[in-house]
């Protein structure tokens, strides 16, 4: 990228802000100004990007960044080599030549001086670990989720893209997409009155610790590197059901179930919506009557919702205030209280395509301005998460401090929120 978009850290954090107070109007567009003759990019105006991880999600993410103008993939990296020649014949077709480099150890992808942005769709037990490797590296990178594993690497996350300016997009890709958009501007903007619940359904409440299959033949380490796929988690024998992500540490030795998986994204709407991208609830109940329960320091309380999804979709979300309430989810319906609410309702877009995500990210990058799921949002939603994991797993009311960043007078609890990470890997 050219040097001329090099901004200072006092700009990055001021602009950081007023990006993140912004109006929520979608969907995102290149500027034409980063186009020459033809709209093709100038080379000084492109984002070199290296793929770690390119199984079903990453191969997806790297189709719709291929797509890009702005954007050129020159690198990358898997621990199956079929997976790597997969997804270096996608990057060859696209760009018409074969300077696609392979590797089946990411971090000499991460030495690169020229690659500026990372895409790391990973298993969950990598994303952190990497995400703060490419950070002190002096990379951007869009991480898939769920991002961490616990409240420690959560906090280490945010630490470590505040401390070095890097910029930093989760994979909560809803963000950027019109509807749901559209219902946390309700909330914001007062149209629904003072908020009073949000509710977050993620499709499964079920925590139990990492699980331990049956050995089975380990593959050639040119085709498949098995001690690299474990890299910071415990070791374990070979099982190629674990290469398919069946459960495998998904957080803190708590597999988590559908509260990270896909609480990541809709707990993630609910901590927008009540703008509490720097903070958690303070409060959290076990599951009773089917749901958990937690409250925010605003008094805002917050409902997970466990069985199976309705009318909407994935992913649904719910914000209630004392005017009036939304809901909507991923099949682009928005449901509201009174007729009036939906006067100025986005585009309607079913599914949850990440194309708008991505291209937040990339602007980001450009700008150095903070994405709409920046390592401050990140690493909040996660804690949430975690927490109401924690609550579940141990079946008892849990208090959080989101300063101290500790369970109160609970031992137990403080201790879910780290691990110990296999030699030789540091976050």
């Amino acid at each position: 990228m050219s040097k001329k978009t090099v901004i200072h850290r006092r700009q990055f954090l001021r602009r950081g802000v007023a990006a993140a107070g912004a109006a929520v109007a979608l969907p995102h567009f290149l500027s034409s100004s980063v186009l020459g003759k033809g709209n093709v990019v100038a080379p000084s105006d492109r984002i070199i990007l290296g793929a770690m991880g390119v199984g079903n999600r990453g191969s997806y993410d790297l189709g719709c960044i291929l797509g890009e103008p702005d954007v050129r993939v020159v690198a990358i990296a898997d621990v199956q080599a079929a997976r790597r020649r997969r997804a270096k014949g996608m990057v060859d077709k696209r760009y018409g030549d074969t300077k696609c480099v392979t590797y089946g150890d990411f971090r000499e992808m991460f030495a690169r001086k020229d690659i500026d942005a990372l895409l790391i769709a990973t298993g969950p037990n990598w994303h952190a670990t990497a995400a703060i490797m490419a950070a002190k590296a002096g990379k951007d990178a869009y991480c898939e989720k769920p991002c961490t594993k616990n409240v420690a690497q959560s906090l280490e996350l945010a630490a470590t893209y505040e401390r070095t300016g890097r910029v930093f997009q989760g994979g909560m890709q809803r963000r950027n997409m019109p509807h749901f958009a559209f219902a946390v501007e309700l909330a914001h903007t007062g149209r629904l009155g003072k908020l009073t619940e949000v509710h977050a359904h993620p499709g499964g409440m079920g925590t139990s610790t990492s699980g331990w299959m049956p050995a089975e033949k380990e593959p050639a380490k040119e085709e498949v590197d098995w001690n690299m796929y474990l890299g910071p988690a415990a070791w374990r024998p070979y099982n190629r059901r674990l290469m398919r992500g069946f459960g495998f540490e998904k957080g803190g030795g708590l597999v988590g179930g559908g509260i990270l998986e896909w609480g990541s994204h809709c707990v993630d709407q609910c901590q927008w919506a009540n703008e509490a991208d720097r903070t958690a609830p303070v409060e959290y109940w076990p599951i009773e009557n089917g749901q958990a329960t937690a409250k925010y320091a605003n008094g805002v309380k917050l409902v997970v919702r466990g069985g199976g999804w309705g009318k909407l979709g994935s992913c649904p979300a719910r914000f209630e205030g004392t005017k009036g309430w939304v809901e909507t989810g991923d099949n682009g319906d928005i449901n509201v209280s009174s007729p009036e609410l939906l006067v100025g309702r986005g585009e309607k877009i079913r599914g949850y395509p990440a194309n708008n995500h991505l291209r937040d990210f990339f602007n980001c990058v450009k700008t150095r301005g903070l994405p709409r799921a920046n390592h401050f949002a990140t690493c909040y939603t996660h804690i949430a998460c975690h927490a109401v994991n924690a609550a579940i797993f141990l079946k008892r009311k849990l208090t959080y401090d989101p300063k101290k960043h500790e369970f109160i007078g609970d031992k137990e609890a403080n201790r879910l929120r780290s691990e110990a990470l296999r030699e030789p890997w540091r976050l």
